[in-house]
């Protein structure tokens, strides 16, 4: 990784921490430090259940408890198991609680007027675009891709979000029967593979490989989720793809598409796809296409 970079980050880290006030124990000038500030805030009006916390925290079991030891000694939420399932426990806020994080809620906005206030209509403007990006970016870092064996939990998810969507968007839907079939023995190892890409905990998309001694490899499956989308991960997908592919001796990728999927065509197009004749009965497809890989390609 380029050094210069790296100290970019940090130096843009350290930045952060200290303009938002994260080295305070009394974050916003209240009576906690950001962590338990901030779980406040996650669990809620409605409450939330601890495993989704986690994930969308990034925290570890232990600490998320502390967490919220703290807040329970402190009158502001209480923890309890789902009246259906037991297994599942939910934080909820007590009208202490609730009061709290309003009051958070608008010392947040203080504390983000008050970085604001000093610039000019421009730079408020720029530092707001700037803040987007990097979101943006921090997002997709966050981002994980994974081999995934194709009947686990979270890659039939992915699957049948796909199969919805391109049910709603192809002219005369779309019936996984009359498809080409990629079964799940076809995508697992040495037959092919299966990606699944993961955020927080969600799975967010998907793509696959088959592989044909002799012939070239077929991608299946690709899809990411709305949600993900403008995050560069069909790119990512697709890269990753190639690089299991290249690292299996592949030299030719091929797929086919549907005339509708504008935004994979696109995709296919920039990332050196060339269409050629078709070379199946895929009866969804419009297009074709096929790459030659760069064995030398780390």
């Amino acid at each position: 990784m380029d050094a210069p970079l790296i100290t970019q980050v940090r130096r843009f880290n350290r930045t952060v921490t200290q303009r938002v006030g994260a080295l305070d124990d009394e974050f916003l000038a209240r009576d906690r430090p950001l962590g338990q500030a901030r779980l406040l805030w996650e669990i809620g009006p409605d409450g939330a259940d601890l495993r989704s916390l986690r994930a969308r925290l990034d925290l570890d079991s232990g600490y998320l408890s502390r967490l919220l030891r703290a807040l329970e000694a402190d009158g502001l939420a209480a923890v309890d198991s789902s009246g259906q399932d037991g297994r599942v426990r939910t934080a909820r806020l007590t009208s202490r609680g609730l009061a709290e994080r309003a009051e958070l809620d608008q010392r947040a906005d203080d504390a983000a007027a008050s970085i604001l206030r000093p610039l000019s209509a421009s730079q408020r403007n720029r530092l707001a675009a700037a803040m987007a990006e990097v979101e943006r970016l921090l997002v997709a870092s966050a981002v994980e891709v994974d081999v995934r064996d194709p009947g686990d939990p979270a890659a039939r998810a992915c699957v049948r979000a796909y199969f919805d969507e391109l049910g709603r968007r192809f002219d005369r839907g779309f019936d996984p029967a009359r498809s080409l079939p990629a079964e799940d023995r076809e995508l697992i190892p040495p037959a092919g593979l299966f990606l699944v890409a993961t955020l927080h905990s969600d799975a967010v998309g998907c793509g696959g490989l088959k592989f044909h001694d002799g012939a070239p490899a077929e991608i299946k499956r690709m899809w990411v989720a709305p949600a993900a989308r403008g995050l560069g991960l069909g790119r990512r997908l697709l890269t990753e793809l190639e690089a299991h592919a290249v690292a299996r001796g592949v030299s030719v990728l091929r797929l086919e598409t549907n005339g509708t999927l504008a935004e994979a065509i696109s995709l296919y197009r920039t990332s050196g796809y060339r269409e050629v004749a078709a070379f199946s009965d895929e009866p969804y497809a419009h297009h074709w296409f096929e790459k030659a890989l760069d064995q030398t390609a780390p």
